[in-house]
């Protein structure tokens, strides 16, 4: 009864429930009719898992930014903004740029190969050990970290926004609300009513819906928050309201919420003792230039390179041009999730500080950072958008939990079963153990949820956190595997082992450092071991004689990094060791790290032009894959230029 009653006093009207249970009608319904196989024709491994390579450039960018955005945006980047500013988009947009270069260097190499999974590559490239290794991380962290995550944050953000009352139970010996885990159970309902039996097909081609949505209701509930608080104000609309907002906020001494850059700010944070910064400081989450040039480009090529989940949307296109292109469309919908997650959050923070009469006749509070996008649908977003912008939160949530599915049930089926289990399975028999896989893969996420996740303040902020224990060691295993001839077997499991005892190692040494900072570090040494280990390996072939046309353009490039990387380290010198505070206080941590990869750059660009040996396993060197088309380059350089233009502007 006391939910029946929160559902009548929540401020949803019939209109809004009615758009949300049409959209969920709708979304099972086109994910069922898409799951239709070929009349008498049973799904292949190939169908199933990669959509038959039949996606299209707007499918690819759509599924891409339907998978990747979930309530861990909505809920935790706003939330991340509210208390830090908009510096969180540098997440977003410098993932945009990522894309590029994962579109131009890493894709081209993948679908060449015919690579079906990410732990498929490791073992061709390096030994089965490996790939067994990554094929059993990825499980585990799809399915005890990524789904369960995702779903957390999602119910409490459906619970908050429908003001629904707990229901304390014990269950399993545990405390736990009830309310919370039957939302939970029904986003894994949803998502796996069309996903488990129809495959990576019915999950891409219902993500072009889902990101309709997504984009749709994440910027018409930025629009009301702006329109209430110009009406309050007596401002001429909403563009007007986040000018002012803009204005005062950018007036207070120390605020960065319209920021993209933060800088270190002594004054108001005093550098605690033994610690370089604290947590309370906007720089300990977003520190300075390191989001441009520096370790949040680990996050993300490990991310949007090397993730299964994401990287198999590019993999199932058409065409090598068709996934490029599908890239770009991604970058552009990139650039647009700022607006869509971090302005709800800075809106909510102006709301709450500034002015505090528009909350006294509203419903629910903002008690913890993470709560202010649910508070801005539930207040500030009139009938019918309400019920739009609460689909769009649950677009994010059930198009993620879908992509998941598929993801745990590629690796398992093609990585561990057809492997190492029966390795004559049918086309058929795969695809049911992937079903299996996936219905599985939903039990264990939903009995594990509440033992593992909580109530964390900046549920953003902690997941990227941890997954940068592993990211530096992605990056180096796989972006050297595919792009280096010399690359051992050995190196990449030392390499492995290393990217988490040193992620762990930094984490107890420097607490007070920014987790971005540690990544940087973690990825210099692990560099170091890497080529020091591959140039020890006695397990190489004779190198293939390369054309005097490769060789000559493979150098020319080389040097080109190598300039750059002593660029890069004697200005780091220079501000390390001189007096330059303003420097510092961004970050000069980001020049070294940038440095490092310039010169991991040079050092391979010049060993596959010079080496007489390779590792046995190393991938051919082509350089008519990285060739773009017109439409490719254009598009990068409108991407590349509207992120110059936003941080000129925001920095």
């Amino acid at each position: 009864m006391e939910i029946l009653e929160a559902l009548k006093n929540n401020g949803f009207a019939t209109a809004d429930y009615l758009v949300f249970a049409a959209y969920i009608v709708l979304l099972v319904g086109l994910g069922i009719f898409l799951s239709r196989g070929k009349k008498g024709e049973e799904k292949s491994s190939s169908d199933y898992f990669l959509a038959g390579n039949t996606l299209t450039w707007w499918a690819v960018g759509a599924s891409l930014i339907a998978a990747n955005i979930s309530a861990e945006q909505f809920i935790g980047m706003s939330g991340s903004a509210f208390k830090s500013g908009i510096a969180m988009a540098a997440y977003e947009l410098m993932a945009a740029a990522t894309l590029i270069v994962v579109a131009k260097f890493l894709l081209p190499v993948m679908i060449k190969r015919k690579i079906f999974t990410i732990p498929q590559f490791l073992s061709e490239r390096y030994n089965w050990g490996v790939g067994l290794a990554f094929s059993i991380f990825w499980l585990f962290l799809y399915v005890f970290i990524n789904l369960t995550s995702v779903a957390w944050l999602g119910a409490l953000a459906i619970k908050q926004i429908l003001g629904l009352p707990a229901t304390p139970a014990v269950l399993l010996g545990m405390q736990v609300d009830m309310t919370l885990l039957v939302i939970i159970l029904l986003l894994f309902l949803i998502a796996g009513a069309y996903s488990i039996y129809g495959g990576l097909a019915s999950v891409a081609w219902t993500d072009v819906m889902q990101v309709t949505f997504l984009v749709g209701g994440g910027l018409v509930t930025a629009y009301a928050a702006l329109d209430v608080i110009s009406t309050k104000l007596e401002l001429n609309g909403a563009l007007d309201a986040l000018s002012y907002i803009m204005g005062h906020l950018s007036s207070i001494p120390g605020d960065t919420h319209f920021n993209l850059v933060v800088e270190r700010n002594a004054d108001l944070y005093p550098v605690l003792e033994g610690t370089a910064t604290q947590p309370s400081d906007p720089y300990f989450d977003i520190p300075g230039i390191t989001v441009i040039v520096g370790a949040l480009w680990l996050t993300n090529l490990g991310y949007w390179g090397f993730n299964q989940y994401i990287i198999q949307k590019g993999l199932a296109a058409k065409s090598l041009a068709e996934a490029k292109k599908g890239m770009i469309f991604a970058a552009f919908l990139k650039i647009l999730i700022p607006f869509i997650v971090c302005i709800p959050g800075v809106c909510a923070f102006y709301i709450v500080n500034y002015q505090p009469e528009l909350t006294q006749t509203l419903a629910g509070a903002i008690e913890r950072s993470d709560d202010a996008y649910p508070f801005l649908i539930r207040n500030f977003t009139p009938t019918v958008v309400k019920g739009l912008s609460f689909a769009a939160l649950a677009a994010a949530v059930i198009s993620s939990l879908a992509s998941m599915f598929n993801s745990t049930s590629t690796i398992f089926t093609m990585d561990i079963y057809k492997k190492f289990i029966n390795k004559t399975a049918s086309e058929k028999k795969l695809v049911n153990v992937g079903r299996l896989t996936s219905l599985a893969s939903l039990v264990i996420a939903l009995l594990a949820v509440y033992p593992i996740m909580g109530g964390a303040d900046q549920a953003f902020q902690i997941i990227q956190e941890y997954s940068g224990f592993v990211y530096p060691g992605v990056v180096v295993i796989f972006g050297l595997g595919l792009l280096w001839k010399r690359a051992s077997g050995v190196a990449a499991v030392v390499t492995a082992i290393g990217t988490f005892v040193f992620s762990i190692a930094f984490k107890f040494m420097m607490p007070g450092t920014p987790f971005l900072l540690r990544m940087g570090y973690v990825f210099m040494v692990l560099v170091v071991l890497f080529f020091t280990l591959s140039y020890m390996s006695n397990k190489t072939v004779k190198a293939e004689q390369l054309d005097a046309h490769t060789t000559k353009t493979q150098l020319f490039w080389g040097n080109v990094m190598l300039v750059l990387a002593i660029i890069c380290f004697l200005v780091g010198c220079i501000v390390f060791f001189g007096d330059i505070t303003l420097l510092k206080n961004y970050g000069f941590e980001a020049i070294f790290f940038l440095g490092t990869f310039f010169l991991s750059l040079w050092i391979y660009l010049r060993s596959n032009a010079l080496d007489t040996v390779q590792d046995g396993k190393a991938v051919a060197i082509d350089l008519s894959l990285f060739r773009s088309d017109r439409s490719f380059t254009i598009g990068s350089a409108l991407v590349v230029i509207i992120l110059a233009i936003l941080y000129i502007v925001l920095w």
